[in-house]
C-alpha cells in the first residue's frame, strides 16, 4: 500500500512542531519559566510597545478567551504585564516585562541554534530555498471559482 501523501499546510504544521517542541526543551533546560505552545506563540507575535488581546487573538488565529488565558498565565509569570493604552481609555496593552524581554531574547538565539542544526541536517541551501520561499509574498489567499 502507498503512503498518503500529506498535503503542504500538514508538512508546514509539523515543521512549526519541530521548532516549537525544540525550544521548548532548551527552554526547560536552561532552567527558564515554563511556558505553553499557545503561550511561546503569543510572545511571538506581540509588539515592542504593546499589543491588545483583541490583537493577538487575531494574529495567532484563536479566540479571544484563549488569548486572554495565555496572558494570564504570563503575567502571573512575572513574563507580561498590562498597561492602558493610550489610544483607549478601554483598552489595555500586553507588553513584556524585564524578565520577559530577557525570556525573549533567549528564545530568539535557541531558535537560531535551532535552525543551525536544521540545515546541519538538510543543508544550508535547502534552509536557505526554504526561508525564501516563505519570505516571498504570495498573495491574498484565492477566492473559490463559481461552480
Amino acid at each position: 500500500m502507498q503512503p498518503i501523501r500529506r498535503n503542504l499546510p500538514q508538512l508546514l504544521g509539523d515543521a512549526r512542531r519541530w521548532f516549537e517542541e525544540g525550544l521548548l526543551a532548551a527552554l526547560e533546560a536552561a532552567g527558564a519559566t515554563p511556558v505553553s505552545p499557545t503561550q511561546a506563540q503569543l510572545f511571538a507575535v506581540l509588539d515592542d510597545q504593546g499589543t491588545t488581546v483583541s490583537e493577538l487573538a487575531r494574529r495567532m488565529a484563536v479566540t479571544r478567551q484563549t488569548a486572554h488565558q495565555a496572558v494570564h498565565g504570563l503575567v502571573a509569570a512575572g513574563l507580561l504585564e498590562q498597561i492602558p493604552d493610550p489610544a483607549s481609555a478601554r483598552q489595555r496593552l500586553i507588553r513584556r516585562t524585564r524578565d520577559g524581554e530577557r525570556a525573549h531574547r533567549q528564545a530568539g538565539l535557541i531558535l537560531e541554534r535551532l535552525e543551525e542544526q536544521l540545515a546541519q541536517r538538510i543543508s544550508r541551501e535547502t534552509v536557505d530555498a526554504l526561508r525564501t520561499a516563505l519570505e516571498a509574498p504570495w498573495g491574498r489567499p484565492p477566492s473559490p471559482s463559481p461552480e
